[in-house]
């Protein structure tokens, strides 16, 4: 550990030990940004499943617009962590300063574009008029908070590239607990006095994403802070620029599209299933989170390990990192998988007591049941491409394969109704866990040194 930049070097040590302490703060990190909107959907459900599928369809608008978010958060990650691999501490500054400026810019633009178009965007959903009503109101408030969560997924890159991912866990926990005491108060007011339902919890969020973003700013600012107190606003050159894009852009892209996917997913789900169908999806998505943030905590982790180690030229230790990824995640995959095998429904029922959502839900977890482990293998393979800083190669598998879950679905709901939605994702899961880690291997021998 470089105590004077706040930087940990990785190159050097136990590999387990590392990637386990690298990644146990940014899974627990991950579970906390996914218990802000569980948390919104317990409190929610118990307005009724008109909510619920009113704020999981904005989530998934959210979610588009978080994947933007991720170009300047992988483009920290990875040119930090490889700018301290190769002993070059002053460049990784000026990557940090990048960074922010370039996610200020976007968060402000995006911001803007969603206030516009708000009605428009909710339009494509084909909702009923009182879902679509709660929808329109809860999207404006949710909006102006957009430059702040631009900033807030970058300062977390930040911190991840430097090792440091305990501290981001710190604050987004700060944040969830925020949240937790708004959620109530702000949905249903005091004694009734003051209740604002679903604008309550978009007003708690708010409320706490930008406290997450006060405790960066004040941390970032103190003697001890990271990278030497680097600035945070810069002119943007040229060179750096389309460096943080290269890294960037594929990742957020890939994300971009498999949010889009899910929004048309969400409006087959309308045709088929009425907002019960959407309800299923948006909130079975969330529910699955528990393996999406555990693959992703690590797969950050190998990146940044992979990042350093790999401009250190150190490459054996890059595959035997992979390789205890691996083996840890799949444990956990098996447990997951039986869970929603056997427990869909009393999983489901935690978030809503009304019987037919319960139903429905527990028959989605089912289904997806089943890709469970060979998602948790895309979501790892990614992370040791992102490392060796070859984001397109996954970005090509993920486009391709969520771009046929639409027209499978459509196919498929025709001979199963909702069920061949969920069997399309299902499907397009498993063949993305096959394909990618296959690509990886038999690229592999290619990368033996950084170029």
């Amino acid at each position: 550990m470089d105590l004077q930049s706040g930087v940990r070097n990785l190159t050097e040590g136990k590999i387990f030990d590392q990637l386990t302490g690298l990644a146990a703060p940014i899974m627990a990190t991950g579970f906390i940004q996914m218990a802000y909107t569980l948390v919104d959907m317990v409190w929610l459900g118990r307005l009724g499943s008109r909510e619920m599928a009113a704020v999981g369809a904005m989530g998934i608008i959210l979610w588009l617009f978080s994947s933007i978010a991720l170009l300047t958060k992988v483009g920290a990650e990875i040119s930090i962590a490889q700018s301290i691999g190769a002993g070059q501490l002053n460049k990784a500054k000026v990557y940090a300063s990048h960074t922010v400026t370039i996610s200020l810019i976007l968060g402000v633009f995006f911001s803007a574009g969603l206030f516009l178009f708000a009605n428009p965007i909710i339009d494509l959903f084909k909702l009923e008029s009182e879902v679509a009503d709660i929808a329109h109101e809860y999207l404006l408030i949710v909006c102006g908070a957009l430059p702040t969560v631009f900033l807030v997924f970058t300062f977390s890159g930040i911190y991840n590239g430097a090792g440091r991912t305990s501290t981001p866990f710190y604050f987004l926990t700060a944040g969830l607990v925020c949240n937790m005491l708004l959620d109530p108060l702000m949905i249903f007011g005091v004694n009734g006095l003051g209740a604002m339902g679903a604008n309550g919890a978009a007003i708690a969020t708010t409320f706490s994403e930008i406290l997450v973003m006060a405790l960066f700013i004040r941390k970032m600012k103190q003697k001890n802070g990271i990278l030497d107190r680097f600035p945070y606003f810069v002119k943007l050159q040229k060179s750096y620029t389309l460096v943080i894009f290269k890294l960037g852009v594929p990742v957020a892209a890939m994300n971009c599209l498999f949010a889009g996917i899910n929004f048309y997913m969400a409006r087959i789900a309308s045709i088929y299933g009425g907002y019960l169908g959407v309800m299923s999806q948006t909130t079975g998505s969330q529910i699955e989170g528990i393996t999406w943030n555990t693959s992703q905590g690590f797969s950050t982790a190998l990146g940044t390990f992979v990042a350093q180690n790999y401009a250190a030229g150190k490459i054996d230790r890059t595959r035997k990192a992979y390789k205890y990824t691996l083996i840890l995640l799949f444990s956990l995959g098996i447990v997951v998988t039986l869970s929603f095998m056997f427990l869909g429904q009393e999983i489901f029922g935690l978030f809503t007591p009304e019987t037919d959502a319960r139903e429905a839900g527990g028959n989605y977890l089912n289904i997806v049941a089943y890709c469970q482990l060979f998602m948790m293998l895309e979501i790892t393979t990614l992370g040791i491409w992102n490392g060796y800083g070859k984001t397109l190669p996954p970005a090509i598998v993920s486009i391709t394969f969520n771009l046929a879950r639409v027209p499978m679905a459509l196919l498929l709901a025709t001979v199963f109704g909702i069920n061949g939605v969920w069997l399309a994702i299902m499907i397009s899961a498993i063949a993305k866990g096959i394909v990618s880690p296959v690509w990886f291997h038999q690229k592999q021998r290619d990368y033996q040194y950084i170029k």
